[in-house]
């Protein structure tokens, strides 16, 4: 009965951490457009390259935190939580 439990915690845990990483599909989507509408303005005007590009880097790395956030969920999930949900399972049961 405990090694069907423990089973279920690992499985969760996994199942969560590869839940928690399809948030990285968002930011690579969103920082594709941003680039892609950063060289279409360049191209109009190309005299306010430098404006656009810091625009573009500064919105590109807020967003890229959703990914890096994900991450570190994840890892969370795959290294620690584990551990502190088998252990909570055993104080219970002792």
């Amino acid at each position: 009965m405990i090694e069907i439990a423990v089973a279920i915690i690992l499985g969760c845990c996994a199942l969560g951490a590869g839940v928690a990483m399809i948030a990285g599909i968002g930011p690579g989507i969103g920082e594709g457009n941003a680039v892609a509408k950063a060289c279409e303005a360049i191209g109009r005007q190309p005299e306010c390259k430098g404006d656009v590009t810091t625009t573009m880097l500064m919105g590109c790395a807020i967003a890229e935190t959703t990914g890096l956030y994900a991450l570190v969920i994840a890892i969370l999930l795959i290294f620690v939580a584990p551990n502190l949900f088998v252990d909570i399972l055993f104080s219970r049961i002792r």
